[in-house]
């Protein structure tokens, strides 16, 4: 005699809206926006060349540092801040944030970087028909200025931004690490997989930041992006 176990399968539907905004996430950093984060090494590129990385393991304290020290302390804090004004439409603050993030890059390399791809983001949204994009009157985005605003316009939650913003910065380093150190396409992974561990903490770091301890320096990147303006490539 067969005994047939009748099953209730039960579909449970997702939020809709919480997979899209993660889907716009995916989209906020995937290596295809056409942002032109690829151009920029962040000083990786004259370390190399003067023997300071020339392994993996120098690689990954060469960016990781940068990441828990720099990342942590200064981008994450202002992201956070600057998503926080963009929920609430204070333009006082998210000029004020944006200044400050902008100051605080120790080059003029480091400073076209950052504003050069934020104004890129910038156009890209409006091109994308992203509305708030249209009327931001803050002179010289930062790339986190105009990458909270498309997660506030997309219904990115902030620490989830934060944390994709990390991975981005993270994947662009190691791509340029790949290519210029350089280093095999599994050893980038390797990179890859050890930096992501540290992203969680960086942002835990950064939401426990007060506004007056915001702030970092890193000499060595900041020397190594200064003497890059001038270096034969």
């Amino acid at each position: 005699m067969a005994i047939t176990t009748a099953m209730t399968m039960v579909t449970i539907m997702p939020d809709t809206s919480t997979v899209t905004s993660q889907l716009r996430l995916w989209q906020l950093i995937s290596p295809a926006l056409p942002v032109g984060a690829y151009a920029y090494s962040g000083g990786l590129e004259y370390a190399i060349d003067a023997g300071w990385v020339r392994t993996l393991e120098a690689a990954q304290d060469w960016i990781g540092v940068q990441l828990r020290e720099v990342q942590a302390r200064l981008d994450v804090p202002v992201f956070l801040r600057l998503h926080a004004a963009c929920v609430s439409g204070d333009e006082h603050a998210r000029l004020q944030w944006n200044a400050l993030l902008r100051a605080s890059r120790e080059s003029a390399e480091l400073r076209a970087e950052d504003t050069q791809l934020g104004a890129a983001l910038l156009r890209l949204l409006i091109d994308l028909d992203v509305e708030p994009a249209r009327g931001l009157a803050t002179p010289e985005p930062t790339f986190a200025l105009a990458f909270a605003l498309a997660a506030v316009h997309w219904g990115i939650e902030a620490r989830a931004a934060a944390e994709g913003l990390l991975w981005a910065w993270c994947e662009n380093q190691v791509a340029a690490a790949v290519k210029l150190v350089p280093l095999g396409q599994t050893d980038g992974q390797r990179l890859l997989l050890a930096l992501s561990e540290d992203i969680d903490a960086a942002v835990q770091l950064g939401l426990a930041i007060p506004d007056d301890a915001v702030g970092a320096s890193a000499p060595g990147v900041a020397v190594a992006s200064a003497l890059h303006e001038t270096q034969y490539t």
